[in-house]
């Protein structure tokens, strides 16, 4: 079990971190920050350079304390918040990936929901610094503040299309 829980946590962390090193520079096929910030702005978010910087170093902190395992109810909580956005923004599309759906940002929050519960396993920070296990009120809080601070950021952030205009026209102050 602790080694499959390790490949989840290498695999699901990584590539979340890697996402956000997309939203803020030119590694990994990133457009850079300003492409990160043109993103959000397409995709109809206000607070355009924050809003990316924000999302990149969520995502990219999320990713790394998943992938060590170091505080997994916390960083499973962030990489929820961070994917449920993304969620959002491909809800229109449908769920599945090929259409540019919502499947693959659903998958990281459920695997990192998963890794909350579970908790990160043997071969772990969290383990070698005898955190584990984590408390079940801790991983429960986690799992429901996570997607609830994406859908609050959605709501907070997000600006709706100005009338007769698309999400693509929207333009937001850095």
């Amino acid at each position: 079990m602790d080694t499959g829980l390790l490949v989840l946590r290498l695999v699901a962390g990584l590539l979340i971190a890697g996402h956000g090193v997309q939203k803020v520079s030119f590694r990994l096929g990133g457009n850079g920050l300003a492409g990160g910030t043109e993103e959000f702005r397409h995709d109809g978010f206000r607070g355009g350079r924050l809003t990316a910087l924000a999302a990149g170093a969520g995502q990219i902190g999320a990713g790394l304390f998943l992938a060590a395992g170091l505080l997994t109810p916390a960083a499973a909580m962030t990489a929820m918040g961070v994917m449920t956005v993304a969620g959002t923004v491909k809800w229109h599309n449908g769920l599945w990936v090929q259409n540019d759906g919502y499947e693959y940002p659903m998958v990281l929050v459920v695997v990192s929901a998963a890794l909350a519960l579970t908790g990160p396993g043997r071969w772990s920070a969290d383990h070698a610094l005898g955190l584990t296990p984590w408390p079940l009120w801790i991983c429960l809080a986690a799992i429901v503040i996570g997607p609830a601070s994406g859908l609050l950021t959605r709501a907070v952030l997000h600006r709706p299309p100005a009338p007769g205009k698309g999400t693509a026209h929207v333009q937001a102050a850095d």
